[in-house]
C-alpha cells in the first residue's frame, strides 16, 4: 500500500485495528495429536523421464493424475504422455522449474509444516478427519493448480511462483494475487472445510451462499488464526481496509436491493463470483463482495456467541439463524 506521508499514521492505525479484530481466535492444543504427513515430489520423477514411454509409465504408476489432475490438459488422454515429454525437453521449462525451486524454497518448511499444523487443528475438532497424502508436481501449466480429494492433494507448483516467476498462469490480473506460495495452505484448508460445512441444499438464496462461504473462511481462520485475512479471502490489504470501512454502505445496498433472498443465479453471480470490482455498488468495491459480507456475518455471530465451537458453527445449516443471532447490520466491531 502506498499513501502520502501525511496519511501514513492514520492508515497504520486503521489497518492495525482491522487486523486485530479477530485476536480472540486461538489455536487448540494439539500436542497429543501425531501423524506423519506423507509427501512425494512427483516433479522429480517426471523430469527424470527420458522418453515418451517413460512418461507413460509415470502416468500409469500414478493413474489419479490423468483422472483428476490433468482434466483440463490441452491434449487428449492418449496423447498426454507425448505432450508432456515434448514440453519437458524445453530448456525454458527446465529453467522455470529451477526458478520455482528458489521461489518456493524448502517444501517441508514452507508448505508441509504449515499444512501439517493446520491438519492437526482440523483433527482436534474432527478426530475422524483423514490426513491426505501431498504430491508436488510441475507440468508447465498442463495440469490444474490444485487437485484435492479425500485422500490426496496434488499441488501444481508452477501456478504459485508469484510475481517474480518468469511464467504466470493464464488467469485474469485480479486473480493473479492468489497464485503465490503463501496462498497454498489457506486454499487447501478452505477446500477441506467443505466436508464439514453443513448447508441446506434446498436453500438457493444468496444469503445461503454468503453464509456458506463465510463459514468456510471462518473455518480457515479458526484453524490458522495467525493467517492474514488477505490470504484467506484473496483481497489485498487495501481492498480489505476500504471494504471494512465501507461496509455500512455495502450492507445498505444489499438490503435496499433485496439481495439476501435473491434466488436468480444470474443476479447472485454478480455478487458471489470473482470480478475486478462490483460495478453495481461501485468501482471501489471488490468482486465477490457477498463472500466477504458473509464472513463478516459469521464472524460477528461467533463474537456474539463465544460459547459456540467450530464444530457447532459448521453444523448450523440455517443461514437465517446465523444472520439474526449475529446482529450484523453493516456495523464495525464494537471494540474499535
Amino acid at each position: 500500500m502506498v499513501y502520502f506521508k501525511s496519511l501514513l499514521c492514520i492508515l497504520f492505525i486503521a489497518i492495525f485495528q482491522f487486523s486485530c479484530k479477530t485476536d480472540q481466535r486461538k489455536e487448540a492444543d494439539t500436542s497429543n495429536i501425531r501423524f506423519e504427513l506423507v509427501s512425494k515430489n512427483l516433479d522429480e520423477e517426471l523430469f527424470a523421464c527420458k522418453s515418451v514411454e517413460d512418461v507413460q509409465n509415470f502416468l500409469d504408476q500414478h493413474p489419479y493424475l490423468a483422472k483428476g489432475y490433468f482434466t483440463d490438459a490441452p491434449a487428449e488422454p492418449s496423447k498426454l504422455a507425448g505432450h508432456l515429454f515434448s514440453i519437458l525437453q524445453n530448456p525454458d521449462l527446465q529453467a522455470f522449474r529451477s526458478q520455482l525451486d528458489s521461489i518456493i524454497g524448502d517444501r517441508k518448511t514452507r508448505i508441509l509444516n504449515p499444512l501439517s499444523n493446520a491438519f492437526k487443528q482440523i483433527k482436534y475438532h474432527y478426530p475422524q478427519f483423514r490426513i491426505p497424502e501431498v504430491n508436488f508436481i510441475v507440468t508447465g501449466f498442463t495440469g490444474n493448480d490444485l487437485y484435492i480429494s479425500d485422500s490426496l492433494i496434488v499441488i501444481g507448483l508452477d501456478y504459485f511462483g508469484g510475481p517474480a516467476a518468469r511464467y504466470r498462469p493464464n488467469v485474469y490480473d485480479y486473480q493473479l494475487r492468489r497464485y503465490q506460495r503463501e496462498y497454498i495452505v489457506p486454499s487447501i484448508v478452505f477446500f477441506e472445510s467443505n466436508q464439514f460445512n453443513r448447508m441446506d441444499a434446498g436453500d438457493q438464496t444468496l444469503l445461503s451462499d454468503m453464509i456458506g462461504y463465510g463459514k468456510g473462511y471462518e473455518f480457515v481462520k479458526q484453524v490458522m488464526p495467525q493467517t492474514p485475512d488477505s490470504l484467506i479471502i484473496g483481497y489485498s490489504d487495501e481492498d480489505l481496509r476500504k471494504t471494512y470501512n465501507s461496509q455500512a454502505d455495502i450492507w445498505a445496498y444489499f438490503i435496499a436491493s433485496k439481495l439476501l433472498y435473491e434466488k436468480s443465479d444470474l443476479k447472485k453471480r454478480k455478487f458471489i463470483d470473482e470480478r475486478p470490482f462490483t460495478t453495481e455498488i461501485g468501482n471501489k468495491v471488490p468482486g465477490a463482495i457477498a463472500r466477504w459480507v458473509g464472513w463478516r456475518i459469521v464472524s460477528m455471530f461467533m463474537s456474539q456467541n463465544p460459547e459456540t465451537k467450530l464444530t457447532d458453527l459448521m453444523a448450523i445449516d440455517n443461514p437465517g439463524r446465523i444472520l439474526q443471532e449475529s446482529g450484523y447490520k453493516g456495523q464495525a466491531d464494537e471494540d474499535e
